[in-house]
C-alpha cells in the first residue's frame, strides 16, 4: 500500500526544512525525508565541558525571513546579535591588522596607491565584463589590484566559499557586481542602481520584512532553529530513511494529479510514497544519484558542481594564556602567507556563554578548494596544526585546555566558472517534469540566510502550481 502526498521533500538540512516548514504552513499536506539520523546537516551545535560550539557555520546574518519563522516558531527572543561594530582583522605581513570599515578603507594603508586610483576609476570611469563568465581574481585584477586581491578578497572568498577566486565565478559568486558593471560599467555607481531596482521589486512583491543584515546565533546555538522546526513539523519529518527509488508517474493534466512515486527505507520499514509534488533538497551528488534512473540527463548539471571540504577546529584556552585581548570578531588569511588557517572565530568575544568564565573559544577553518588535502590529516594532527599557527599569531603561552574537530569532506559549494550556464541546464531540464523541484546552497547562495530566502521562494511556487 503507498501513501500518498501532496508534497515530498528529500533532504532535511536547513534548505529542506524551511521549504517543508513553508508548505506545511500554508496548508499542504507534506513530508521529509532525511537519510541522517538527525535533521540539519552542516548545522550542529554542541555544549561539552562547558564550552558551547558550532561544528559548522558559527553564525549567520539576519533577514526579514529568517526573522519571520524565529517569530512564528516563538524563538525569536533567544536570538543573539553580536556587535555590527566588532573588529575584523586580516593577517598582513605577519601581524593583524584591523579592516577599515566603510569610507575609512580608501584612506587607510591596507590599499596602495594604485588601488585607491583603481577606485577613483570606477567611480568616474566605464567598463565592459567580459562575457559569458570571469573569475573573482581576473575581475579584481582587471577592476582593481593585486594587491586588493591578496589583501582582502581573497580572504574574503576563503571565508565565504572556502574557494579559491581564480575558479570561482563573480557572476555566480557575487552576482551584484556582475549586474552593477553591466548596468553602470562602475561598480561603485551600478551597485547604488542595482540595490534602488531589487528593493523596488521588493516593494512590489514583498515576501517578507526586509531588515538590515546583523550577524547573530542563538543562546544555546544556530541548531535551535533546526531543533524548532523538526519539533513543529513532528511526524512529518523522518530522520533515517534511504531512498531507492524515484519512478514519473503518468499522470493527467490535473494540478494535483500524483506525478513521482518514491520507494524508501527507513524507521517505519519499506514505504511507497506518492506524490504530486517532489522538492530535492539534497547534495548535488545525492539528487543526481536519486535522478539516475528517472533521467540520466540530470548528472551532468549537477555532477559539475564541485564541493570544498572543510575541517572546523575549535579550541579553547584560559584567558590568561593568551596575550591578545581577542576583541572583535577574528582575523581571515591571505594564501601567500603560508598558513594552514584560512580564517579564526572568537566565539567567545561574539557572543555570550560560548566559553567557561576565564576562557575563550576560538574556531579556525583549515582546508578549502585551495588545500583540498588537510581534510586528509587526523583530528589530533589538524589541531596541533591550528595551535602551532595561533600561538604567535595571539600570543599564546601555553596549550589548548578543550578541542574539537569536525570534518566536512562535502562542506560548501563551488560557485566556479560556468555555474549560471550548469543552473540554466538543469532548471531546462526540470522543466520538462512539472511538480520537480529543487533547493539547496548550491543555487543563491551558500549563507544560511540565503538558503532560506531560496528554500521560501521555492515553497511558494509549489503552493502556486497547486492553482495554476
Amino acid at each position: 500500500m503507498s501513501t500518498r502526498l501532496e508534497a515530498l521533500v528529500i533532504g532535511a538540512g536547513i534548505s529542506g526544512l524551511a521549504t517543508a516548514y513553508a508548505l506545511a504552513k500554508s496548508g499542504i499536506t507534506v513530508r521529509i525525508l532525511e537519510a541522517a539520523p538527525r535533521p540539519g546537516g552542516v548545522i550542529q551545535s554542541v555544549k561539552r565541558d562547558g564550552y558551547l560550539l558550532e561544528c559548522g557555520p558559527q553564525s549567520f546574518s539576519g533577514n526579514g525571513a529568517i526573522t519571520s519563522i524565529c517569530k512564528d516558531l516563538g524563538i525569536l527572543e533567544e536570538r543573539v546579535l553580536a556587535d555590527p561594530k566588532a573588529a575584523r582583522y586580516v593577517l598582513i605581513d605577519g601581524k593583524l591588522q584591523a579592516v577599515p570599515m566603510g569610507p575609512g578603507l580608501l584612506t587607510s594603508s591596507f590599499l596602495s596607491g594604485g588601488t585607491r586610483g583603481a577606485i577613483l576609476r570606477d567611480l568616474f570611469g566605464k567598463s565592459q565584463a567580459p562575457e559569458p563568465d570571469e573569475s573573482v581574481a581576473s575581475f579584481i585584477r582587471r577592476k582593481f589590484s593585486d594587491t586588493l586581491l591578496e589583501r582582502l578578497v581573497g580572504p574574503f572568498v576563503s571565508g565565504i566559499y572556502a574557494g579559491d577566486p581564480e575558479t570561482l565565478s563573480l557572476r555566480a559568486a557575487f552576482p551584484i557586481l556582475y549586474e552593477a558593471e553591466k548596468a553602470r560599467g562602475s561598480i561603485i555607481r551600478g551597485a547604488f542602481a542595482v540595490m534602488k531596482q531589487r528593493k523596488a521589486a521588493a516593494t512590489i512583491a514583498p515576501r517578507t520584512p526586509r531588515e538590515k543584515p546583523t550577524l547573530q546565533t542563538f543562546r544555546n546555538g544556530n541548531e535551535t532553529m533546526i531543533t524548532a522546526i523538526a519539533k513543529h513539523l513532528g511526524d512529518r519529518l523522518t530522520c533515517g530513511v534511504q531512498v531507492s527509488s524515484i519512478q514519473a508517474v503518468e499522470a493527467d493534466h490535473e494540478p494535483n494529479a500524483v506525478r513521482f512515486r518514491i520507494v524508501a527505507g527507513g524507521p517505519r520499514g519499506e514505504e511507497t510514497l506518492e506524490t504530486e509534488r517532489l522538492i530535492l533538497a539534497t547534495p548535488t551528488e545525492v539528487s543526481g544519484k536519486l535522478l539516475e534512473s528517472f533521467d540520466a540527463g540530470f548528472s551532468a548539471p549537477l555532477s559539475a558542481i564541485g564541493y570544498s571540504g572543510v575541517a572546523v577546529v575549535s579550541l579553547g584556552y584560559a584567558m590568561k594564556d593568551v596575550a591578545d585581548p581577542l576583541t572583535g570578531f577574528g582575523f581571515l588569511v591571505p594564501r601567500s602567507s603560508g598558513l594552514g588557517i584560512l580564517g579564526t572565530v572568537w566565539n567567545s568575544s561574539l557572543f555570550p556563554g560560548r566559553a567557561p568564565e576565564g576562557h575563550a573559544l576560538l574556531t579556525s577553518f583549515v582546508g578549502g578548494a585551495t588545500n583540498p588535502g588537510a581534510l586528509g590529516k587526523s583530528p589530533e594532527d589538524l589541531a596541533a596544526q591550528v595551535h602551532r599557527e595561533l600561538t604567535p599569531l595571539l600570543g599564546i603561552r601555553k596549550d589548548p585546555v578543550f578541542s574539537n574537530v569536525t570534518l566536512w569532506q562535502r562542506a560548501i559549494p563551488q560557485y566556479n566558472l560556468g555555474h549560471t550556464a550548469r543552473i540554466a541546464a538543469l532548471n531546462n531540464l526540470r522543466s520538462r517534469y512539472p511538480g520537480l523541484y529543487f533547493s539547496g546552497n548550491y543555487l543563491s547562495g551558500p549563507a544560511i540566510g540565503t538558503c532560506v530566502e531560496q528554500s521560501l521562494k521555492t515553497a511558494d511556487e509549489v503552493r502556486i502550481s497547486f492553482t495554476n
